[in-house]
């Protein structure tokens, strides 16, 4: 069994449609993060360029291989902590609102295109990924990917499951008057499906939108273990996979679904 695995959301972002910012904050959060023990830091949906920024993603948006990336390498490396960040992504003349998985040696392990797109702000913007579940190993855990309103469908977060991922990681841009999405929804994606969640919330705000915060950590039987308030923090926690062989040693929802009668 690998040894639990020392996580760091990180509720925050830099100024809307400010790089540098974003990338300044970053190194920062990512040097605090190293100092608490933490190998892993999650930041929120879009969460190096800001998310309501309407026509700028179009000039924000980068490829695979862009300047972002070569940064967020550079701050893994330099801080021994690998990065979870949110960009628009350029790829066949289409842009993604996307994740990646920087690791310590600066390479790329994990990219994910949001599924799900929510209402104008998304659908006025992105192409919707076609990708689902993306997973990558890391440290012995099976990581998989979500990006905010795709956890609100159980079928997403159950593919992951059915497909071995033990940690769902779903940055996020939750806005007022949301809040139950993180306080009830998310707790119960967990729990159903026997996995750590860390659902990683924005908490400023962008124009006309409020977001709530309320970053979250959920452990395999829907307990919080770690859960932010509405502004700015680093939260520090584990993720133990003994708590996972535990819940579903005792009762497992997985192995006793009845998929003949549903279809899946």
């Amino acid at each position: 069994m690998p040894a639990p695995l020392r996580v760091a959301l990180d509720q925050g972002t830099g100024r809307s449609g400010d790089t540098a910012s974003a990338l300044t904050r970053l190194r920062d959060r990512a040097r605090a993060a190293a100092a608490a023990g933490a190998t892993l830091l999650v930041g929120p949906e879009m969460s190096l360029t800001g998310y309501n920024i309407g026509e700028r993603v179009r000039e924000l948006a980068e490829p695979e291989d862009g300047p972002l990336y070569e940064a967020v390498a550079r701050i893994a490396v330099d801080t021994g902590v690998a990065v979870v960040y949110g960009f628009p992504e350029l790829a066949d003349g289409r842009i993604y609102n996307a994740i990646r998985l920087v690791d310590t040696t600066g390479s790329s392990r994990a990219l994910y295109r949001k599924t799900h797109l929510f209402k104008d702000l998304d659908r006025g913007l992105f192409a919707p990924g076609a990708d689902l579940p993306v997973q990558v190993d890391f440290e012995g855990h099976r990581l998989g990917f979500l990006i905010c309103y795709d956890v609100e469908f159980p079928e997403t977060v159950r593919a992951h499951a059915l497909a071995g991922t033990t940690f769902l990681l779903v940055p996020t841009g939750l806005m007022a008057p949301n809040t139950s999405i993180s306080t009830l929804l998310v707790p119960a994606r967990a729990m159903e499906n026997q996995i750590h969640l860390a659902y990683v919330n924005r908490c400023d705000g962008e124009g006309d939108l409020d977001y709530v915060g309320l970053s979250t950590l959920v452990g395999p039987d829907g307990t919080e273990l770690l859960r932010a308030g509405p502004t700015e923090e680093l939260l520090i926690g584990e993720v133990d996979p003994s708590a996972t062989e535990a819940v579903r040693a005792e009762l497992s929802y997985l192995d006793d679904r009845r998929a003949d009668l549903y279809g899946h």
